[in-house]
């Protein structure tokens, strides 16, 4: 399967408890995925699920999760788990479809209260 290659890079910026961080490394790695992750953000956002910055972190982490899940379904780790995977991605992408069309409806003005 064709796959979109990213870098990740993550900083930890401070602390719990909002003291600067004592890290000076940067977690960098490269993720594949089967989707196109700036499109998926791109849904997910028009949805207005979460505020942004909550947007970005929920669909990079879910999108990777995803596919380290699919590349891996048959690990017992994963087995028993992805039928509800699987159905916790059909709740959100009707989710994400239903919001998207409520928002686009109350852009336009076309909802009478």
């Amino acid at each position: 399967m064709k796959q979109h290659q990213y870098e990740i890079t993550v900083k930890h910026i401070a602390d719990a408890q909002g003291n600067p961080s004592g890290y000076t490394e940067v977690l960098q790695f490269n993720a594949y995925n089967h989707d196109d992750l700036f499109k998926v953000l791109e849904h997910i956002s028009k949805a207005k699920l979460f505020d942004d910055e909550k947007t970005k972190a929920f669909a990079v982490g879910l999108k990777l999760f995803g596919e380290t899940l699919l590349e891996n379904k048959d690990m017992p780790l994963f087995k028993d788990f992805m039928p509800q995977f699987i159905e916790f991605m059909k709740t959100l992408k009707q989710t994400v479809k239903s919001q998207s069309n409520e928002s686009v409806t109350m852009e336009k003005g076309e909802i009478n209260e």
